[in-house]
This record gives structure tokens, sequence and C-alpha cells, in this order.
């Protein structure tokens, strides 16, 4: 037996084939307690919606909820990369655990994304990496969203639930070449500026563990993922006296490591060298990398319980940033 196609299925269908009320379908996929429903008439209620493909309404089980179980996840235009496909793994498994459907939006085109998305889905909660208008925070309130900001992008500040783990990746490369002895430090920055929302917390990390040292300002210079540009960057820190590097993420640092290459210079003798993310690629260099890794699980064990906290209006946890982050020390410092 098959409906016409394109049509959805519904309660009435999978009532219909079962030969009860949807009522009792309702009762029993909902697994309602005090129902009188004997066991035959469950498992003929569940059998009739597994033949059919049967999918609960989402609207409609929030409006008998009273809320829906989306968490509706904006990103900005980013590279989905290895750390943030890791990352909403993680969260999607997390969420799952505190009964929430995690739906990804990610942006396009440098737009601001899902700007009217949310409106349409009507989630319990928007987890967001960029910033909103104040008009935006107010309609969402008045809808009963609850909005998590996990990093800062354009716009006004909410709480930011990763910046201070963003920072603390700066402080950490930087800490660690100074503990090696390096008292002159460059930073690599990345020249995609999709990705400026984790560059500036990590360059404003190395700049405040410089400070805290009474080291110079670390000498910052765009590097793109080619040699030509990495070499010009080598050259420049070189003229400078930088004598060790601090790289935005382990990609832009094995383009530091061509550049090297090409001017004739090796890690760590002629640059000392760190990255972020600790990428199988960065295992695998010559030499292979330092960098900093970060625990995505625990990230996002703390990302979905901050999303059930405003969720459920409970006390949102307090991320241990020391605990998430750590330097993996390699040849190349």
């Amino acid at each position: 037996m098959t409906d016409a196609p394109g049509r959805r299925v519904t309660s009435a269908d999978v009532a219909r084939v079962a030969g009860v009320s949807r009522a009792t379908v309702s009762y029993v996929l909902n697994d309602t307690p005090g129902q009188t429903i004997s066991g035959a008439t469950r498992a003929r209620v569940r059998d009739a919606a597994a033949l059919l493909g049967y999918a609960p309404s989402a609207a409609a089980r929030a409006l008998r909820t009273g809320r829906s179980d989306v968490v509706l996840c904006l990103l900005p235009d980013w590279p989905i990369g290895q750390e943030v496909g890791n990352l909403l793994t993680h969260l999607s498994t997390e969420l799952a655990r505190a009964g929430l459907t995690f739906v990804v939006h990610p942006g396009t085109g440098g737009q601001p994304p899902g700007t009217e998305l949310w409106k349409a889905i009507t989630p319990a909660a928007v987890l967001a990496f960029t910033g909103f208008s104040d008009a935006e925070i107010a309609a969402m309130g008045a809808a009963g969203v609850a909005l998590v900001v996990a990093l800062l992008g354009p716009g006004p500040r909410p709480a930011r639930e990763l910046q201070v783990p963003q920072e603390r990746i700066g402080r950490l490369q930087a800490a660690h070449l100074a503990d090696a002895g390096h008292v002159r430090l460059g930073y690599a920055y990345p020249d995609d500026a999709r990705v400026r929302i984790f560059a500036e917390p990590r360059l404003e990390g190395v700049r405040a563990a410089c400070a805290e040292r009474a080291l110079p300002e670390p000498e910052v210079y765009s590097v793109a993922l080619e040699t030509e540009s990495a070499e010009a960057a080598v050259r420049a820190w070189r003229s400078a006296g930088v004598t060790a590097v601090c790289a935005y993420n382990d990609d832009v640092a094995l383009a530091v490591l061509a550049g090297m290459r090409g001017t004739g210079l090796a890690a760590p003798a002629g640059l000392a060298l760190i990255g972020v993310d600790d990428l199988p690629a960065a295992r695998l260099a010559a030499p292979p990398l330092s960098t900093v890794t970060t625990d995505q699980r625990a990230v996002a064990a703390h990302l979905a319980a901050t999303v059930a906290a405003a969720v459920h209006g409970g006390e949102r946890p307090a991320l241990d940033a020391a605990g998430v982050v750590r330097v993996v020390r390699r040849a190349s410092t």
C-alpha cells in the first residue's frame, strides 16, 4: 500500500492502516503515560508507522509540547576544515543526548547567515558563531528562542562561550616560544578573511603573553598558502630579528615551512615555529610541527550543556579554558 508521490505521510495514514484512532497513534508513538493500550495494538501502530515511513512533524511536536527540540547552528562563511568538522560532529552527539536535534546552516558569500532562517524554523535555541543586532536579539527573545553565541562576529557583544579558549591558544604559543628563550616573535596571520573570527583572539593572546613578559610586540605578516607569500614573510621576519613564529594554524605553519625551505632555512635553527590544530600533516612535516591542540569533544560538551541550560532555564556551565587546550611539542621548536 503506497500513498501518492510527494505527499507527506500523516498520523491519519498510520491510524487507517493500523485500524485505530489518530489519538491512539499519538499515544503510542509519543509513549504517553497513563494510557491502557494493549501490547498488540501498540505493535500494530508501530508496524504501520514503519511500513509507511512515518516521521512525526517537528512543527506538530512543537505545538504539542510548547517548544521545538531543534538547535539551529548558524555558521559564518567558513572553510569547514578538520577542527570545525570535529566540533560539529561532537556537538550533534552531545545535543542528541540532551534530546535536542542539531541543524547546521553554513553562511555563504559574506552575507549574514540565517538571519531569517530562525524565524521559519522557530528553534528552541540558536547557536551562533557570529553576532546579531539588538533588534534581532530582542526578536529571538520575544519568540522564546534562546541565543548562545560561541564566538564574536559583527554586532553587539553577548556572552561568547569560546572567546577565552581562542585567546589562550595564542598565549600558549607565545609562552612556549618565550620559555625556549625567544624574545622576538612573529605571527603568521591567515590571508583568508573568513577566519578572522579565530585569528583575532589568537593574535590578541600572543600580544598579551608578550606584554606580560615585557617582550616586543609580535611582528605580524599575512601568509597565503603559497610558497612565494611565505618566503616574503620569512625574509621580513629575519630582517626584523624574529627568531620564532606563532602561526594561525597548522596549514599556515606548513606554508611558513615551505617559505623557509625556499630561503634556505630550516626549523628550528632558522626560525622556531608553532601551529594550531594538530593536523595529521603537521605530524608528518619535516620537521614535525609543534602545535596547540583543542579537545573538541570537551568544547562540544560545554556548548551542548550551555544550550540545554539556555533552553530549560538552568545555570550556564563555566568552561575550563585551561583544560581544553594544550601544547604538543615537536621538533619545529
